[in-house]
């Protein structure tokens, strides 16, 4: 199973699966980013954004099936996704593959994202890369937003300003309803 933890760049996706992963020890984190910097030493990424490659998005689903079916344990994903063709194409490869995704979007004011983006550092000895990827991260608040009104119908939309812990609740009870956690 796959527990998809989406929103945009600031809503607490990482804080949430940090949230998660005592509560649920024997999950493994798959951070898809991870992925999109290794495609970067490797090649060309045109648009600046490694979700654009075909190869990014079959290489995260491919990774998180992988995952699931070699050490059958749930698999905590926290990624900015919201390009409706892009969201298409990974879950219906997990789903293909038989894997059960359970998606959460954190929705958080646009006020609040920009807030969290400024306190945060990305590059601490580079204070020009620092505000470059605060730049970026806010460019995409808009169509961050935007984007909840196209997700999948099974989306579950949590209030990103809620606590850690609350919102670590909400994703638990909800698993635990489907009864697929192992938890």
């Amino acid at each position: 199973m796959i527990i998809w933890v989406n929103g945009a760049f600031g809503s607490g996706k990482s804080t949430l699966v940090d949230e998660l992963r005592p509560r649920w020890p024997e999950a493994l984190v798959h951070d898809p980013e991870m992925v999109g910097y290794l495609l970067r030493q490797i090649v060309e990424v045109p648009t600046g954004d490694f979700q654009d490659l075909r190869l990014w998005r079959r290489q995260v689903a491919d990774l998180a099936v992988g995952l699931v079916e070699e050490y059958h344990r749930p698999v905590l994903v926290p990624m900015t996704l919201v390009n409706p063709g892009y969201v298409d194409e990974i879950f219906s490869a997990l789903k293909d593959a038989g894997i059960g995704v359970h998606h959460f979007f954190l929705k958080v004011s646009r006020e609040v994202l920009e807030k969290r983006i400024d306190g945060r550092s990305f590059t601490p000895d580079h204070p020009e890369q620092d505000e470059r990827v605060r730049r970026w991260c806010k460019d995409r608040i808009e169509s961050c937003i935007a984007a909840a009104d196209a997700l999948p119908s099974e989306t579950v939309f949590l209030d990103g300003e809620l606590t850690p812990q609350e919102l670590a609740d909400q994703v638990m009870a909800r698993v635990r309803s489907s009864g697929t956690s192992g938890a």
